[in-house]
């Protein structure tokens, strides 16, 4: 079992972490919890084609991995991300990028398939443009007190085409929104979680430790119904309250015929912890 205790270092890694060919993304299995690090340090994080490619296939591995419950988005060294890096993208970008096949879409907005399970994001340092955008399409945010904030593109002459437009507003009402896309501005940590875009903010040493605690929480609990609580709430906010709630009395039933629906009133009756297998 993970603990606060087993993490005090963002940058640990250790055999069971394997690095892609780009050295942009390193993966680390860690009992039902897929560690994804951004690790392009030298660049404070800043994403390059390599960099979003790999993420992208990190995310499928993830994906399709039937015994990764949570994934856990976190990035070595001091910073999450400075954004993207738009000497490299530009063109990629205008000429059209695509998910890479076998990947998923971390934005949910370039077309790609998106990953059905959860995901956590803990950032410190720099957490700028796109990366905020990952965590707005994320499912808890996590972030360390010295943790800086902006959405900056409107400084750059284009504006946040990764989600920000899409998500910040739902998360923080329409004026907090604007405050922060229409300039550029920078904000910190505690005007993140006033906004709704943080869910908690920790010292530095704690954050890893408590986003690992966080995700193996879930990770405990039965996978279909995590992943079908996940899926109706998504359809209310993408397709609307109806038609999510068209879909809730088949979706019980289905689960209530589930192994693990068995096991969680055995264990309600036994007084013990679900020993959940997905099935």
């Amino acid at each position: 079992m993970l603990s606060a205790a087993t993490f005090r270092d963002p940058t640990y890694k250790d055999s069971a972490m394997s690095q892609s060919t780009s050295g942009r993304v390193s993966r680390e299995k860690r009992g039902h919890i897929m560690l994804i690090g951004l690790d392009r340090t030298s660049k404070r994080n800043a994403f390059d084609m390599p960099m979003l490619d790999d993420l992208c296939l990190a995310y499928g591995e993830f994906e399709r991995d039937n015994d990764a419950r949570v994934a856990l988005i976190f990035a070595h060294g001091e910073h999450f991300t400075a954004g993207l890096d738009l000497a490299n993208v530009a063109a990629q970008f205008a000429a059209g990028w695509k998910i890479p096949e076998a990947g998923c879409d971390p934005w949910g907005v370039f077309g790609g398939p998106r990953v059905s399970k959860p995901v956590i994001v803990a950032a410190q340092g720099y957490c700028y443009t796109i990366g905020i955008e990952l965590m707005l399409a994320s499912d808890i945010n996590l972030c360390a007190s010295n943790t800086r904030f902006a959405q900056m593109e409107v400084q750059r002459g284009i504006f946040p085409f990764g989600g920000a437009t899409l998500r910040m507003h739902q998360a923080a009402g329409w004026g907090n929104a604007m405050r922060w896309l229409l300039t550029g501005d920078e904000f910190d940590a505690h005007e993140a979680y006033r906004l709704g875009l943080i869910q908690e903010v920790v010292a530095s040493e704690e954050l890893l430790p408590k986003a690992l605690w966080l995700a193996e929480r879930i990770a405990a609990q039965a996978p279909l119904g995590v992943q079908a609580t996940l899926a109706s709430a998504r359809q209310a906010v993408t397709a609307g309250p109806d038609v999510a709630a068209a879909g809730l009395h088949a979706t019980v039933t289905r689960l209530m015929a589930s192994a693990d629906a068995q096991e969680g009133v055995q264990a309600m009756l036994e007084r013990r912890p679900g020993d959940f297998k997905g099935r």
